[in-house]
């Protein structure tokens, strides 16, 4: 199997390494610690060195998967103006991830956030998208709150 550069997906990389790379060397200003007892800059640490890895798997790919993923692509093109939609709720789901955790809570935030995102993607139905809000919501709560306990409130009024 030969690898070639993936010239298609260039932007795509330099925009996760630009982001990858800077998040590794500002996690080892902090203390690392092990994988029993984790420090401040663990997480940042392994989620910079897995958003690299999956830039270079991007860049690098063999060449039979990427005639597949030519494929696909070509099916699933969009409008400048479908694309920007989908830009535009992707950006808005965060912006109201953020105003309604601070106002509302993890549980409406989230549920919002992820609902909203879901509308990014046009193949999915209203209720689709509800129930993705509802599950990630689920999965969020449980592994935020009670598994890892952050202290972020489920519910805030005002």
């Amino acid at each position: 199997m030969r690898f070639k550069v993936n010239r298609k997906e260039l932007w795509s990389v330099l925009l996760m390494l630009i982001l990858a790379v800077p998040t590794i060397v500002g996690s080892l200003n902090y203390q690392l610690g092990s994988l029993a007892r984790m420090g401040p800059g663990y997480f940042p640490l392994i989620l910079g060195c897995v958003l690299a890895f999956l830039a270079l798997l991007l860049l690098f790919s063999p060449e039979p998967v990427e005639s597949l993923l030519d494929e696909i692509v070509e099916e699933d093109t969009l409008s400048l103006k479908e694309q920007v939609i989908t830009w535009v709720t992707i950006v808005a789901s965060v912006i109201a991830f953020i105003v309604i955790g601070k106002y509302g809570g993890l549980i409406p935030a989230t549920f919002v956030m992820c609902t909203l995102a879901a509308f990014a993607d046009k193949r999915n139905s209203f209720m689709t998208n509800i129930i993705i809000g509802a599950v990630l919501t689920a999965v969020a709560v449980g592994l935020f709150r009670y598994g890892l306990q952050i202290q972020f409130p489920l519910f805030t009024w005002g």
